[in-house]
């Protein structure tokens, strides 16, 4: 009896159907309980006025109206946002692309480089990181030590002032390249020789190869590198909430750091799940919009 239980436990692990599902039970199990029951609780809870500390009152649309005709920080924040993303990105690919193409050549040290211009992705993140960043661009910090070093006498504040601070942590994001890196130098050794070869036949020099061999080829590459990155700059949190905190006068308030000040320090948790799907919307419009325009620039015809 006992053969017989085990032969009939194998015979139903063995259809596929069956394992199909235990196997993807606990992920099924977990996105639900920690993904979309919490999605479903954030989107009650922007309609309503609740401070985490008493019961959530339902009060219709007022945290989306209060949103859009009288947070005067929420506009600020987007435009912020917006701007680190679109200019930290496109510098973020182009180094990954060059020095992904340095990186090319094999030669017995490429190993260790690879690892160490990989590393930045792995510990760029972190608090750490945020706060050695903020010291090395403080008015005695490592960077006007070395303008010094230079000749350039400097005690400029470059995280007081306006039209830098934002750039502090544009700079620090792009030095974050190492995962697009490796994406890059996986699709290089891919295209063939042969089409060098041929290019190189018919008179194209390195210049006219890059751009006519090399770039379209590395187009699908390209496209999801900016959609993944595009994403991550549009949630970047830890660089302005431990360098600059949104100052000075909210020029690096990123919108993840507002929505958690409005949510945990402030306590308008409501208006901050509110906020939190509006974001969701806005970076499922622009996702939208790379997959419409897709179809113009990316290269899908294969080697």
């Amino acid at each position: 009896m006992k053969g017989k239980k085990n032969l009939t436990f194998r015979q139903f692990m063995c259809k596929e159907s069956t394992a199909g599902v235990v196997f993807c039970a606990p992920f099924i199990i977990g996105f639900l309980m920690f993904m979309i029951v919490p999605m479903g609780i954030s989107f009650y809870y922007s309609f309503c006025d609740y401070n985490i500390l008493t019961p959530a009152v339902f009060s219709g649309a007022k945290n989306y109206i209060k949103m859009f005709t009288d947070d005067e920080v929420f506009w600020q924040t987007i435009g912020v946002t917006f701007y680190f993303a679109f200019v930290s990105v496109p510098l973020r690919l182009i180094f990954a692309l060059i020095v992904a193409m340095i990186l090319l050549k094999t030669t017995k040290a490429t190993g260790f480089y690879r690892a160490a211009y990989y590393l930045p992705s792995i510990i760029g993140g972190s608090v750490a990181v945020a706060v050695l960043w903020k010291r090395m661009w403080a008015t005695d910090g490592v960077i006007n030590t070395l303008l010094g070093a230079i000749g350039i006498e400097t005690s400029f504040a470059w995280l007081g002032n306006t039209n830098t601070a934002i750039w502090v942590l544009i700079v620090l994001a792009v030095w974050q390249f190492g995962s697009s890196m490796l994406i890059f130098l996986s699709a290089l050794k891919q295209i063939p020789v042969s089409l060098y070869e041929a290019a190189t036949v018919d008179g194209a020099n390195k210049w006219h190869q890059f751009w006519r061999v090399t770039l379209p080829l590395l187009t699908p590459n390209i496209f999801f590198n900016l959609v993944m990155q595009m994403i991550n700059g549009f949630l970047a949190f830890t660089q302005c909430f431990i360098i600059t905190q949104g100052k000075p006068l909210n020029s690096t308030l990123f919108y993840t750091v507002y929505m958690y000040q409005q949510s945990f320090e402030f306590y308008n948790t409501g208006y901050g799940a509110a906020l939190a799907w509006i974001m969701l919307v806005i970076i499922g419009l622009i996702t939208l919009v790379l997959f419409a325009t897709k179809k113009f620039w990316v290269y899908e015809g294969g080697f």
